[in-house]
């Protein structure tokens, strides 16, 4: 290397390495780029290793922080907050080695920390908080007097960082929330409020009631409010016909020759629609559905800068219909970005069931607008599945509604499994997944799904999977290699969107099967086609034979274990365990360990509050003078 004239770091250039034998241009450009991205490693992790911070966080301060991480972090030791795993003590102590007469008021740590609490609250679920509580929240890290509480939000408000809300109490308290949060909360009631305000009928009632043909007399009355309003709603339990009818709109706007798009937030809740809404409507009705990512041309992954999606208010969807099912899972910002793109007159009409978990990201966007009273909402409670799911229908009808009923006796459709505690637990699941249900119910093992609410402990999410390879596919084939713990015929579940992988794109918590291993490389066969998996994105995948309930939430499979330990007893709730009961189509296994817990959580315990401010935004924009959704 020396003859190249590279003597040392500093004499590194893409010149000096194309002089290198055997080393062509476009090898030289390629090796300098990993030079350059392991010295911007190397000078990041020297900032975090000595202060005990662990240095595999670099990967994912890079894709926070940029490729300028070390500087940043030099400028501003508290953007390390940027991780939700790390701590105020950790950025401290950081701030402290690099300039031991840092002050504990300094502004910079105020501004952090005040982003710091709300973005804790945010992964609560809230969009906003009183600035009380935001108080009490800070007091542990010295922020402890109303002077120091104003620098801090005010630093943080000068950074863009929070944004001063209404209190949508009406209590006159000062509130707050994380400024993207705030922008994003206000745009999903103006696009919201848009939609209804600027709709004119998409069908006449006529044309809408005969596309109704065979549904019942409040299924018929959703699919004359699709076509009426801009903005409508449809919600209803499991085997009331929310399928059906979304069938129906289907048929309705084929028929006007009117264009709709069909989305779901995942990839199987996706297939699942299609299949439904085919199986459902009129003959030649099968559209099919994509998830809210595709629909809107997600076109970047984790960590990566620019816009997230293509289409936006400059370059909108072209469909006169929308329908987003599975919308209890639906967050402010996946919402935001969604009633961003649809243009003036569209309809969206939303599908869900408010009785199932809310979203994993922050607010309540379908409970808010439920409770806003400002759009139309059509609810079915007749429960039609009476045969195929009939039995596991009524058991999570009954959960809705607070009630924990036994199952049939002799009724193999719901079983019902006591144990003593999380390794006897352990131990039938296997049994079951592996013995039991492809015996008795001829159903294969990727039709079968174990889910809990927990990944520690021997019942969770983390020990299931290992013990359930162990059987179903302890690898390495003598054909394949072995990439990450990750075998051939190992069923994987992805934990971060990437759109944008190769040949097809797959979403956050979609399930997959390994078809091929390379030399550092997965290839995945997901729901909605193959996807090479490589690098960064190898750290996003865990095995999947067993799930967590929030991750389950939005699929189906033909068979479901649930598997209920104690270990999960605080956070049982009536519609985590009714999320839960509804991801079977055929048979559900129910894996009880829970005790007394599991009755009196779905008798007492609903759905934990979030601090939003959707509804009250609503109700406002719904009273004003010309937004009352009339055409």
């Amino acid at each position: 290397m020396a003859a190249a004239g590279i003597t040392g770091p500093e004499r590194v250039s893409i010149t000096a390495l194309a002089a290198l034998p055997k080393v062509t241009d476009k090898r030289a450009n390629r090796l300098y780029n990993a030079w350059i991205g392991a010295g911007q490693a190397y000078r990041l992790a020297e900032l975090l290793v000595p202060q005990q911070i662990p240095a595999r966080w670099v990967v994912r301060l890079t894709d926070a922080l940029g490729d300028a991480a070390a500087d940043i972090l030099r400028d501003d030791p508290w953007r390390l907050l940027a991780l939700p795993d790390a701590t105020v003590a950790q950025a401290d102590r950081l701030a402290r080695a690099l300039d031991p007469a840092v002050r504990p008021d300094d502004p910079r740590r105020a501004r952090a920390l005040a982003d710091h609490v709300l973005a804790r609250f945010g992964r609560d679920g809230h969009t906003a908080a009183p600035l009380d509580l935001v108080a009490d929240a800070l007091r542990p890290f010295g922020i402890d007097t109303p002077a120091a509480v104003s620098a801090a939000i005010a630093a943080a408000t000068d950074a863009g960082l929070i944004a001063p809300v209404p209190d949508p109490t009406s209590a006159g308290e000062r509130w707050v929330a994380r400024a993207v949060l705030a922008t994003a909360e206000d745009a999903v009631a103006e696009h919201l409020l848009r939609l209804q305000r600027t709709a004119t009928s998409l069908v006449g009632e006529r044309a809408a009631r005969k596309a109704s043909e065979g549904l019942d007399a409040v299924q018929t009355e959703a699919v004359v409010a699709a076509a009426a309003h801009g903005v409508s709603l449809l919600t209803g339990g499991p085997g009331t016909g929310k399928s059906r009818t979304v069938a129906a709109v289907v048929t309705m706007c084929r028929r006007a020759h009117k264009t709709i798009a069909l989305a779901a937030p995942t990839g199987r809740a996706a297939k699942r629609l299609s299949e439904l809404v085919a199986a459902g409507g009129q003959p030649g009705t099968g559209d099919t559905a994509t998830t809210l990512h595709r629909l809107l041309g997600a076109r970047r992954g984790p960590g990566e800068s620019g816009s997230l999606f293509e289409h936006d208010a400059d370059d909108p969807i072209e469909a006169d219909m929308v329908v987003v099912d599975e919308a209890s899972m639906l967050d402010v910002e996946l919402a935001a970005a969604l009633l961003a793109a649809l243009p003036d007159r569209t309809h969206l009409l939303i599908v869900g069931d408010p009785a199932q978990l809310p979203s994993i990201g922050p607010g309540r966007v379908l409970g808010d607008v439920l409770e806003s009273d400002a759009f139309p909402v059509t609810e079915l409670s007749t429960l039609y599945r009476q045969t195929e799911g009939g039995a596991i229908a009524r058991l999570a009808t009954a959960a809705r509604g607070g009630e924990l009923i036994p199952a049939a006796p002799g009724d193999r459709e719901v079983v019902i499994v006591p144990t003593a505690g999380s390794s006897q637990a352990a131990h039938r699941v296997v049994q079951l997944v592996t013995d039991s249900i492809p015996r008795v119910f001829g159903v294969s093992g990727e039709q079968i799904q174990v889910v809990t609410p927990v990944h520690g402990g021997p019942a969770g999410t983390q020990a299931l999977n290992r013990a359930l390879k162990a059987v179903l596919n302890p690898g390495p084939h003598a054909s394949t290699r072995t990439v990450r713990g990750f075998d051939v015929g190992d069923r994987v579940v992805a934990t971060a969107n990437y759109l944008d992988a190769e040949p097809t794109g797959y979403a956050n918590g979609e399930v997959g099967t390994v078809i091929d291993t390379g030399e550092k490389s997965l290839r995945v066969a997901f729901t909605g086609g193959e996807s090479e998996i490589s690098g960064k994105a190898l750290g996003d995948l865990l095995h999947g034979w067993a799930v967590t309930v929030h991750r389950a939430q939005g699929s189906e499979w033909e068979a479901v274990v649930v598997v209920l330990p104690p270990e999960a007893g605080r956070m049982l709730s009536r519609p985590l365990v009714y999320t839960a009961l509804t991801r079977a189509r055929v048979h559900l296994s129910v894996v009880h360990a829970a005790g007394p817990m599991l009755a009196r959580a779905v008798r007492q315990i609903g759905a934990r509050p979030r601090r939003t401010r959707l509804a009250p935004l609503l109700r406002r924009g719904s009273a004003l003078p010309g937004l009352d959704g009339a055409d």
